[in-house]
């Protein structure tokens, strides 16, 4: 097959093209261009040209045809500006959720098929299989520290129908292992931290690029004010009277629920928590210890058009109760769940069999087989 690698100068990227290369498929690299912004002042905020450099030093070692492709434009209207007013609005969004539907297998899929590609391959940890009657099941990475699939739990059947990901089946020493064995120039690269787009950069300095500091008060909950049944955080699910003001922030639209960093807020026996955010007062509202009642909830709601399916073949009826494993962030262990589908002017719920911590709107909830919890059967987004 004629396959386009998304090679993004990382070692994970580099080794997934080797080993298309190695079963003999034509290789094509193509490095996605999708952060330029000038006005971003913060230094070495993007070193894309650093990982373009080392995505064609790649190419030429493979001795395979390399490209460039901006998709610069498409990425700050899909992903940025949707995340600026995102947190704006308190809610957290997952970049990286939506660069994978929106950019990689969308625009990025959509580039290779001019080239003529018979299938995309990226360098996730997960695995693709295809059942007898043709759907198409996105799994689990084997190695279990660094499967990616939840990031992936937005694409769609046809999407998933021509990607490849040649490194699902490995460990990630294995792929080092590879990648110096077979002289990859990105053999001993670090892997990327922070955003997709924004390299080196920490989320609250690239947030201060464009929303601005407003200083409000944070305000300690004892665990002893929370209301016994309180299931969703509001000024009303504590008593009033027991709560008081500790410090200031710089903005409520800069944290989430259940952070810790930045509360500057010393002088007790464990770490303080965000648990919940009053946008209209610009307040924080902080407890002690990740165990605080008021952190800890036991399921979600999601609005009915914000709910997607990997596997549409598998969704319940509406209303009617489907047990799964599900987690809402990353490398969260699987939990035991049931999802409840709701209609038009109802909405899903995603109730969990044990309390959560930090469940956050504008995050994404995504749901597995109940069986094993390798295969991603859908998502949403939590509100």
């Amino acid at each position: 097959m004629r396959v386009v690698v998304g090679l993004s100068g990382g070692v994970d990227s580099s080794v997934a093209a080797w080993l298309l290369q190695q079963e003999g498929h034509e290789v094509i690299g193509l490095f996605m261009r999708n952060w330029v912004d000038d006005s971003v002042t913060i230094d070495n905020a993007c070193p894309w040209v650093d990982d373009a450099n080392d995505a064609l030093l790649v190419a030429q070692h493979l001795g395979i045809p390399f490209q460039v492709i901006d998709l610069s434009e498409a990425y700050k209207e899909r992903i940025v500006e949707h995340m600026f007013a995102e947190y704006a609005a308190g809610r957290t969004p997952n970049p990286d959720v939506l660069c994978n539907r929106e950019i990689k297998f969308d625009l990025f899929r959509s580039a290779a098929m001019q080239l003529g590609a018979d299938a995309v391959a990226t360098g996730h940890y997960c695995r693709k299989k295809t059942t007898t009657l043709g759907q198409h099941r996105l799994l689990a990475g084997r190695d279990g520290n660094k499967d990616q699939s939840y990031f992936l739990c937005q694409i769609d059947q046809d999407q998933l129908g021509d990607a490849l990901f040649p490194v699902g089946e490995l460990e990630k020493p294995e792929v080092r292992r590879i990648a110096r064995e077979s002289g990859l120039p990105t053999a001993d690269k670090k892997d990327s931290q922070g955003l997709c787009f924004v390299g080196k950069v920490k989320l609250p300095e690239f947030l201060q690029q464009q929303l601005s500091v407003e200083h409000g008060p944070i305000i300690e909950v004892p665990a002893h004010a929370v209301k016994t049944g309180a299931h969703a955080w509001s000024p009303l699910s504590f008593d009033l009277e027991e709560v008081r003001e500790v410090g200031t922030h710089p903005g409520a639209h800069f944290f989430t629920i259940g952070q810790r960093k930045g509360l500057h807020l010393g002088g007790r026996k464990e770490p303080m928590f965000v648990i919940g955010k009053d946008m209209s007062r610009n307040a924080l509202f902080v407890g002690e210890s990740d165990k605080h009642p008021g952190l800890m909830r036991k399921g979600l709601s999601m609005s009915p058009g914000d709910v997607h399916w990997l596997r549409p073949d598998l969704a319940p009826a509406f209303g009617e109760p489907m047990r799964v494993l599900a987690r809402f962030r990353y490398r969260q262990p699987l939990q035991l769940a049931t999802l409840v589908l709701g209609d038009d002017g109802h909405v899903s719920t995603l109730e969990f069999d044990e309390p959560q911590s930090g469940i956050a709107s504008g995050q994404f909830a995504a749901w597995h087989d109940l069986l094993t919890g390798e295969e991603v059967l859908g998502s949403g987004v939590i509100a």
